[in-house]
């Protein structure tokens, strides 16, 4: 069975912590029964990650996606969420995990950052193979850049990555 782990940073306010439950309720309801959610926090909350691997697992988890809460490739959503994931699965050897990139550049966000703002947005279809970076480098936009992927999957182009 797959099951997403939801990791964020963790908080000493209780209402930030709480926040990440209603995201895992809500992708739960929205990905159905066959895929467990869960969640977990890097540090000053309950549950940890070692907590929230157990509890997937505890559950029928085989394959576990662990993804950063997070919105930029920073050093809690590319170093110590990887080693913390890996340090609490090495006891289930069996499971086959992989940890996601952090949110990144999407064109949802942006949708959401509008709708926050009161804007509606017009423009019609966005182009997601497209470099959003000002200067036109791909992958300034972290693990997430979909420039970097369409790039990845056009044939005949070298060093894409």
């Amino acid at each position: 069975m797959r099951a997403i782990l939801l990791v964020d940073h963790g908080s000493v306010r209780s209402e930030a912590n709480q926040m990440l439950d209603c995201v895992a309720n809500l992708l739960q309801s929205m990905v159905g029964p066959e895929v467990l959610v869960r969640l977990a926090h890097m540090e000053l909350a309950d549950p940890l990650i070692p907590e929230g691997v157990d509890a997937c697992v505890e559950a029928g988890a085989t394959e576990l996606i662990v993804f950063p809460y997070m919105l930029s490739p920073g050093k809690h959503s590319t170093r110590d969420i990887p080693r913390i994931v890996g340090e609490a699965t090495r006891r289930y050897p069996e499971l086959r995990v992989r940890v996601t990139p952090a949110f990144g550049v999407h064109a949802k966000l942006a949708e959401v950052i509008a709708e926050r703002a009161g804007v509606d947005v017009s423009g019609g279809e966005i182009d997601c193979a497209r470099c959003w970076n000002p200067d036109g480098v791909i992958g300034t936009c972290g693990d997430a850049c979909c420039a970097r992927g369409a790039a990845r999957e056009s044939v005949g182009v070298e060093g894409a990555s």
